[in-house]
């Protein structure tokens, strides 16, 4: 008997301490950072993807709708931005939720699905989703009637048909709803999250599927380069499209909104938007680019010659890509207002030195700036972290090598490591734009604009980060 009534006991000791032990599952759990903490880190992580659109490489230039948009939060909320490329547009919401990025930009439609999940800002701006298809292939010699009947027109049509989308897209849901409400099944097909809907919809206009569904506004972007294309059947009412963020980040919200807020009453909110969704032309000019990350991955038409320098340097050759991008912009007739000329921006003493004769002839500018980088960064020998050295060397060639060794002095002078650019020295040649600091007498060579090797360095290296995430 006594042992009857232990094991009752032991069992509801066991029992009830299962059930108050119950704790979520850790997917469920949100490890979410809030305004404070994203300031005092000094980084807003924002998860993005690649497509046409939101976050693209163009003639050696990180592009995009939500990139520029970012870039403006950020400097708006004093931070850096910190990107992050989603590889799975069917993680977004996972990747936020697990507390890896603090925000989504994407450009998600809002349901009630989703709300459920996580939180949306305020709408960027209003779409509806449109039926992606296919023209017949004669479409130009027939009249809008034939064009029309060839197509479908109303969405009761698409009944025992198959459409293919995303698996966790919002035009999922949509297809779902509109099986339900037009009383007959649409068949779906769902694709993988790695496809974003550029690749989709391109997919319509090679006859590998049938029909996809897509956001109005990025159809007849897409239907701008590819008019065999219709997107003129709505399959939805108005939706509204935002950004997605913890649901605890109330701070980073409400600051959200607010700058949302501001954007919509400025005039350069709706030039962005027009910029990507409506410039037909310079959508065209893009999709037919190969120097358009999205097409065959190339930088610059100078690549072959770039790499080939970059390996006698030791460099990566995507860093050095990003420092003539800096320079020039990959144009070789490019001509600075103090005398720097060519591909790398040579001023005509140097030229000489490096016995660069044509300073408009891309290969000899090359070798010839890439024989100065070797020289500059041989002179500082002392630095041991590569990269750090890189960084003297890039800075001594943007404001000469003699002003770089009077900021280590400096740095000496006020305690800081005269062997480290980030934090240490590149703060002492912004400190010698100012009187007290270049006119100390251990400063031989004077006042330089210290903001200019600063800046200089600093978006070398930010648009490398973006070239190694677009360019392998």
């Amino acid at each position: 008997m006594r042992l009857q009534t232990w094991l009752i006991v032991l069992f509801a000791v066991c029992f009830l301490g299962c059930q108050f032990d119950r704790r979520p599952p850790t997917e469920n759990i949100f490890n979410s950072r809030d305004l404070e903490e994203i300031r005092a880190e000094g980084k807003l992580r924002a998860l993005i993807a690649y497509s046409a659109t939101s976050y693209f490489l163009y003639r050696g230039q990180p592009m995009g709708y939500e990139y520029e948009l970012l870039k403006r939060l950020a400097d708006h909320l004093g931070v850096e931005l910190e990107l992050r490329v989603s590889r799975d547009l069917d993680d977004l919401l996972n990747d936020l939720k697990k507390g890896d990025v603090d925000l989504v930009a994407h450009g998600l439609a809002i349901t009630s699905e989703r709300k459920k999940e996580v939180a949306f800002s305020d709408y960027l701006f209003l779409t509806k989703q449109v039926l992606v298809q296919k023209k017949p292939a004669n479409w130009r010699q027939l009249t809008l009637d034939e064009i029309r009947d060839s197509l479908v027109m109303d969405p009761v049509e698409l009944i025992g048909d198959t459409v293919s989308v995303r698996k966790n897209s919002s035009y999922l849901e949509r297809l779902i709803n509109l099986s339900k409400e037009i009383g007959g099944e649409i068949h779906i097909d769902t694709l993988k999250g790695k496809w974003s809907t550029d690749e989709i919809i391109r997919w319509v206009v090679e006859g590998k599927i049938k029909y996809t569904v897509a956001d109005r506004n990025l159809a007849r972007i897409n239907a701008s380069f590819y008019p065999i294309l219709d997107v003129s059947v709505p399959v939805s009412f108005s939706q509204r499209i935002a950004w997605a963020l913890h649901p605890d980040a109330k701070e980073l919200l409400e600051a959200t909104n607010q700058w949302i807020e501001e954007e919509k009453d400025g005039l350069d909110y709706y030039v962005l938007y027009n910029k990507y969704f409506k410039n037909e032309r310079g959508f065209k000019k893009r999709a037919k680019s190969a120097y358009y990350s999205l097409n065959k991955g190339q930088i610059s038409k100078f690549d072959s010659l770039i790499r080939i320098h970059a390996r006698s340097l030791g460099w990566d050759w995507r860093l050095l890509a990003s420092l003539i991008y800096q320079e020039s912009k990959f144009d070789p007739g490019a001509v600075s207002w103090s005398g720097a000329k060519g591909l790398m921006q040579l001023m005509p003493k140097t030229a000489e030195e490096m016995g660069v004769s044509n300073v408009e002839d891309p290969a000899a500018v090359l070798l010839g700036g890439t024989q100065y980088l070797k020289h500059l960064h041989r002179q500082f020998e002392e630095v041991g972290d590569s990269i750090q050295r890189i960084k003297f060397a890039m800075a001594a060639y943007n404001c000469g090598y003699q002003h770089v060794r009077d900021a280590q002095k400096l740095a000496i002078m006020q305690g800081r490591d005269p062997k480290k650019w980030d934090n240490h020295v590149d703060e002492m040649i912004l400190a010698l734009s100012h009187p007290q600091n270049y006119n100390l007498e251990m400063i031989a060579h004077g006042y330089v604009r210290g903001i200019e090797p600063y800046n200089y360095v600093n978006q070398i290296f930010d648009r490398y980060r973006h070239y190694t995430s677009f360019i392998h």
